[in-house]
């Protein structure tokens, strides 16, 4: 099954509301499906709030989050939070969730940085909690990391059954994982060392990606077709010398230009290239979901005018 393209822009910050409120509106103007953002203890707006701002300022844009951190909040809570954007936005939340990374958020918040097994695990609890709590009955739970106590959550998502959730990760447990739980699959970097350091160029060819896609057809089974690919673009430059600037962005990661321009992370050059990169990508991995950074996401539109929808 091949899936529409849509295309996101992921954001963290501004210097105040009426900021905000014209980033995403241009977002939406220039044909975006999703503003999206992270969630981080550094320098960037609460995710939760930013984005129920964001769909108040917009019609059509959808919102979510790349990815909420489970370790962040009790699942109860996040089950509310999300439930309550939803239905505000009249059913706009794109529900992103992830096990938690960076090391340096647990770190200066005086968390407990887990090892990734268990942060795992403590994920996967949360994520069937929270798909309880969204359904129309009471709902208990008992696991290793959670108990719920027949609770009858409120509000409940407009979205039914829930929200689409989306689970995005690097390595072969998690991606197996996701694709077993999730409706939408991001295809990351391994992030498990906590930090983002020179050997992440080894995780970003396009011969490694086959293998992560491996791992997502394997978790998925019969239900792939179902599953819509999302991928973040970390390397994205929109010129006219692709090759120069494909050197410029490989180096920074010892990589061949040809190898950046191959790795399904980077996008570079005009917006015909990039345009035919991103068709070529859908037929080699099955990545139809293209989410870009803000510093970009202007110069991108062309592409999404073409693309969209098709």
């Amino acid at each position: 099954m091949t899936h529409p393209f849509r295309f996101g822009v992921q954001t963290r910050n501004a210097a105040s509301r009426s900021d905000w409120v014209a980033l995403v509106r241009n977002i939406e103007t220039l044909g975006y499906d999703t503003v999206t953002m992270p969630d981080h203890f550094d320098e960037q707006l609460a995710p939760s709030v930013a984005l129920m701002a964001a769909a108040d300022a917009t019609e059509t844009l959808r919102v979510g989050t790349l990815v909420w951190c489970n370790d962040y909040r009790h699942p109860v809570m996040l089950a509310k939070e999300a439930a309550t954007l939803d239905l505000l936005s009249d059913g706009r939340l794109e529900f992103g969730i992830g096990a938690g990374w960076m090391r340096s958020d647990y770190d200066e918040a005086g968390m407990t940085y887990d090892r990734p097994g268990i942060r795992i695990e403590r994920m996967v609890e949360a994520v069937e909690v929270i798909k309880g709590l969204f359904g129309d009955e009471a709902y208990s739970f008992v696991g290793d990391h959670y108990t719920i106590a027949s609770m009858n959550a409120t509000p409940k998502p407009v979205q039914k059954p829930h929200p689409p959730f989306l689970i995005g990760g690097g390595g072969p447990r998690f991606l197996r994982l996701a694709a077993g739980m999730a409706d939408i699959v991001g295809v990351n970097p391994n992030l498990a060392a906590g930090v983002i350091d020179a050997n992440l160029a080894l995780d970003v060819t396009a011969e490694r990606y086959e293998e992560k896609l491996g791992w997502v057809k394997e978790g998925a089974g019969d239900r792939f077709d179902q599953i819509e690919l999302q991928i973040r673009i970390f390397m994205l430059n929109v010129t006219d010398d692709r090759q120069g600037a494909a050197e410029a962005l490989a180096a920074g990661f010892g990589m061949t230009a040809e190898q950046g321009l191959e790795s399904p992370m980077a996008l570079v050059g005009t917006p015909a290239q990039i345009a035919e990169d991103i068709r070529e990508r859908r037929e080699r991995y099955g990545f139809s979901y293209i989410v870009v950074g803000e510093d970009q996401y202007e110069a991108f539109a062309p592409v999404v005018a073409e693309l969209k929808g098709s």
